[in-house]
């Protein structure tokens, strides 16, 4: 006896309450999405809810307090840079250079790839005071070092992950096991976009890999689909399949994209499924985005002399013109902007992952772009606003890894303590947090955990991090879970 397919689900007889919701908050939506202008993503929403008859969970709409960013920029080196060879000198290390490190470096611990007694790695690389607050920057960053008075480094950072794909979606999504919107998607979920012709969330990623983590780490979990990062490219067409195909033109498309949307009403009143609506949201942000994006994406509109400050190249992939891309971005009102560059994982194994020929080369791929970003925002007027943050996922320990019995040099994975850094935004310029012991492997001072840092970056969007929170499985979720503080000493 054949059994036929069960029939759709009514999701609004799963609502609670849902005669109430459909007698009140139905209204209210409407004119809610009236009084936000009927174009952004949180019009979209109220919209929805209206539609729907019901009520959605709906977010701030405004900051819970005055903000002192409006937007983000996210520059994410992939695999993790070493601190010790780059913002936090270790001198201590150098006459031990070669030796067994101390038992108590082994005690309790835990290495991904280090076997046996590994032996103490002092920096090969040189460091010095930069700007007038002092800062010591590698030889490796002398871009970096020119900028030093604008940055806020924190090098007590820790996290409780220590392989890359966990370690990328804690610091992103606050747990790491998927399924959690990303910090981009909690931005702009409460914040909305300025620019209802661009997604409010766009990613970015060069290095010729995607993050270990995969696309989750701009994923929208629960949240509405809407509010998920949309990769961009640098070189070809901005955004796959958002043109048109041969044959098709606006007009038709238009047209087209009118039919879809009353079907897809008709499913929604059928079912009450939310996720529906927002599909048609979707297909509409499509559409606009195909006059919109492009024009935001030639970087050949730039002056000359702004390409050979990021060091970009029209019509190319890269880091530099992914930077230049994100000034452009924030520029049109763009929310979150995540740029992700591989490479950065310097175990040693070969001459492509070590600190000898790997660091430098990325060093000298993403110096410039960077110390450009920061300095064409501030001079734009731009940076006051946005916050820029470079980070990696974890540290690098204070030994050479030697997987193998491998002679080059490399670091393994330390999830106990890293250094970032952030810029604009309302953080404090020329300003260093924490500090490590003399060897870089613990901290003594002033320790920020992960949840710290996403409390602290929503603070400076305005926004309350134990009051973002979206309903889901029964409990409310938030990106900073049931932990996190703002570190005040970070804001200026």
């Amino acid at each position: 006896m054949s059994r036929g397919l069960p029939g759709p689900i009514d999701f609004r007889s799963l609502t609670r309450r849902h005669f109430l919701s459909s007698v009140g908050a139905g209204l209210g939506a409407m004119a809610l999405g009236e009084l936000l202008g009927g174009g952004g993503v949180h019009a979209a929403e109220a919209a929805s809810a209206s539609r729907l008859g019901q009520s959605a969970p709906l977010p701030p709409f405004t900051p819970h307090f005055a903000p002192k960013a409006k937007r983000v920029i996210v520059l994410h080196m992939a695999g993790s840079p070493p601190q010790h060879d780059l913002l936090d000198p270790k001198p201590a290390l150098i006459p031990l250079d070669g030796q067994l490190c101390p038992e108590s470096f082994l005690e309790g611990e835990r290495f991904a790839f280090i076997k046996g007694h590994p032996k103490i790695l002092a920096s090969p690389y040189s460091f010095a005071p930069s700007g007038e607050c002092g800062l010591e920057v590698s030889e490796l960053l002398p871009h970096l070092s020119k900028i030093a008075d604008d940055l806020c480094v924190v090098r007590s950072m820790h996290t409780d992950q220590f392989n890359h794909a966990p370690a990328q979606l804690f610091l992103y999504s606050g747990s790491p096991r998927l399924g959690r919107p990303s910090m981009g998607s909690w931005a702009t979920w409460g914040l909305g976009s300025e620019n209802r012709n661009l997604p409010g969330f766009v990613v970015l990623v060069s290095g010729g890999k995607t993050p270990s983590a995969g696309k989750s780490v701009w994923g929208s979990g629960f949240l509405p689909s809407v509010h998920q990062g949309v990769q961009c490219r640098s070189a070809g067409d901005p955004v796959l399949y958002v043109n048109d195909p041969p044959g098709i033109d606006r007009a038709t498309r238009r047209r087209a994209l009118d039919a879809l949307a009353e079907l897809n009403e008709l499913e929604a009143e059928r079912t009450g499924d939310p996720r529906t609506l927002e599909r048609i949201e979707q297909y509409e942000l499509a559409f606009r985005m195909q006059i919109a994006v492009p024009g935001v994406m030639d970087i050949a509109k730039e002056p000359p002399t702004v390409l050979a400050e990021y060091g970009a190249s029209p019509g190319g992939a890269s880091f530099a013109n992914n930077c230049l891309l994100a000034r452009r971005l924030v520029e049109s009102g763009v929310r979150f902007v995540q740029l992700f560059d591989w490479g950065w994982d310097t175990h040693g194994t070969a001459p492509s992952d070590d600190i000898i020929t790997q660091l430098p080369k990325k060093c000298r791929e993403t110096d410039r772009p960077v110390a450009a970003l920061v300095s064409d925002l501030k001079r734009r007027g731009l940076l006051e606003e946005t916050l820029v943050l470079w980070t990696g996922e974890f540290g690098r320990t204070a030994m050479n890894e030697e997987r193998n019995g491998s002679k080059y040099l490399g670091r393994d994975h330390h999830p106990h303590c890293y250094t970032i850094w952030m810029a604009g935004g309302g953080v404090k310029p020329g300003y260093t947090h924490g500090e490590t012991d003399e060897f870089g492997s613990r901290i003594v001072r002033d320790a920020v955990h992960v949840h710290d840092l996403q409390a602290t970056m929503l603070h400076l969007l305005g926004l309350d991090h134990t009051r973002l929170t979206y309903p889901f499985q029964g409990r409310g979720f938030r990106l900073t879970d049931v932990h996190g503080r703002v570190v005040p000493e970070l804001i200026g």
